[in-house]
């Protein structure tokens, strides 16, 4: 399925990213790659790092940075950060 008829029709605030912090691996593709500045990448807080798997702690531990969603009702379901990010990290959901 091509990424047009996946997310056709998509409106802002119909969908909304979700970024699992155990496969994000900090390193940002997702941030240039968004047209609506949605993502931002931080520092990873203490309570979101206690949620993590081995993996996300061995992934954190070489860079402490994971790419928060600061302002979800922005984005506009393009698609474009799910194609960008290798680890597969970030899924769009409906509200």
């Amino acid at each position: 399925m091509e990424r047009k008829e996946k997310f056709k029709g998509k409106g802002p605030g119909i969908l909304f990213p979700i970024v699992d912090f155990n496969k994000c691996s900090g390193a940002g593709p997702c941030i240039p790659a968004c047209p609506f500045d949605v993502f931002e990448l931080k520092s990873i807080n203490e309570t979101d790092k206690k949620g993590l798997n081995w993996v996300g702690k061995l992934k954190t531990k070489f860079n402490n940075k994971k790419a928060y969603v600061v302002q979800a009702d922005l984005c506009n379901a393009c698609g474009l950060c799910v194609i960008a990010c290798p680890e597969k990290a970030i899924k769009l959901k409906a509200r």
